[in-house]
């Protein structure tokens, strides 16, 4: 439609009078990302990223005088590509009206993902994120994960882990809820003081997201079942807060080639760092690199000796689920090769880069698997 001053003029079409004029013959575009279309889009819609599109438009649409219909999710992103193609010669454009949301209320046709309902509901916002979309979600919902601990650095990571859609999610700890526990292990609540805390981190989990399978496992982590906990997971996350379970997981995950989500706190300080050796011997370091042996019990109070504000696991076990989504995901940049210290009291976050030593015994190249050793004869247990 041209103005008065020989402009090309853009019609502005309800969902309605859209869906007439496709049944018409008109093309409907749909000019959002893959990802965006995943979530649902118009039936028979040309799906056309509004990118490729403004780029070269006559690839895709080779016709300039056809009757082109333009969709994206609210109406605005498809109104301004309309305003593109008629300055390219393009001269029968109309825009949809508030976009797909107005479609889809419209109650108009709509094809969508093979992907349920709850998913596509409970995951929108990942399902909009082009580095996640409908591929990332369900490669999530694919993941096992394996958390060695359910209190302060457990609690966070499990409740944002299984927030985020990971479809296994296997916790190990052998502990019961205490009421000391309550002040940072936000996954356990005053009604389950003396239930076992796996028993209790299922409750939890399950209420938030039904969705993620819980494997409880209430044991201790010992070099006789290291390897049986590790069995079939992408992505280990330490939320022990112990010396012996640190050492197991980290010379098993370089033996079975699992990255480990690592991560401490000691009052006020927390620190958490990748260690992924086992899959990039030479380039990457283990935990043995940064802490060749575990110190000796006098040198190393546990939480329960030294103290540890409660916020402090709280942040420390939200940046071990974010590494871990983003290893299960192969997005971003680890925490490889870096260790992430946070001081609270400062709220100053210092990195430092971590090289792998090149007589590690445990992750050096070449080096043979030396065996588990048992650390609790020379540890200090405790959980956080």
């Amino acid at each position: 439609m041209i103005d008065d001053n020989g402009r090309m003029q853009i019609r502005i079409l309800s969902p309605n009078e859209a869906h007439a004029r496709q049944r018409a013959g008109a093309v409907l575009v749909d000019v959002r990302a893959a990802h965006e279309r995943a979530l649902g889009m118009a039936v028979d819609a040309s799906g056309i990223v509004r990118e490729a599109l403004q780029a070269d438009p006559t690839a895709h649409l080779p016709d300039p005088g056809m009757e082109i219909l333009l969709i994206c999710q609210r109406g605005a992103r498809s109104l301004q590509v309309a305003e593109i193609l008629a300055a390219r010669g393009y001269r029968n454009l109309s825009s949809v009206e508030g976009g797909t949301d107005a479609w889809d209320a419209a109650g108009l046709p709509m094809q969508r993902a093979d992907v349920d309902a709850d998913f596509s509901e409970r995951y929108s916002r990942h399902l909009r994120l082009p580095d996640v979309g409908l591929q990332g979600q369900q490669a999530l919902e694919a993941a096992r994960v394996l958390l060695v601990g359910a209190g302060g650095l457990g609690s966070p990571a499990a409740y944002y882990l299984a927030a985020a859609g990971i479809g296994t999610l296997r916790i190990a700890d052998d502990d019961v809820v205490d009421r000391s526990n309550l002040q940072r292990q936000i996954l356990h609540t005053d009604a389950r003081i003396g239930m076992p805390k796996v028993e209790s981190a299922t409750l939890a989990l399950s209420a938030l997201n039904p969705r993620t399978r819980i494997e409880a496992v209430r044991e201790r982590i010992t070099s006789d079942n290291v390897e049986r906990l590790l069995d079939g997971i992408d992505v280990v996350v330490d939320g022990a807060d112990n010396f012996p379970a640190r050492y197991l997981l980290n010379d098993a995950c370089v033996k079975l080639g699992k990255p480990l989500v690592y991560g401490a706190v000691h009052r006020f300080e927390g620190q958490a760092s990748v260690f992924d050796a086992g899959r990039h011997r030479g380039s990457a370091p283990c935990y043995r690199c940064l802490f060749p042996e575990p110190p000796p019990p006098e040198s190393a109070p546990n939480c329960a000796e030294a103290g540890v504000l409660g916020v402090l696991p709280g942040v420390i076990g939200l940046l071990q689920a974010t590494e871990a989504i983003k290893l299960l995901l192969g997005i971003g940049d680890p925490l490889r090769g870096r260790l992430l210290q946070f001081d609270a009291l400062a709220m100053r976050f210092r990195e430092t880069r971590l090289l792998p030593d090149p007589q590690c015994p445990v992750c050096a190249p070449g080096c043979a698997f030396p065996g588990y050793v048992d650390y609790a004869a020379f540890c200090a247990g405790g959980e956080a």
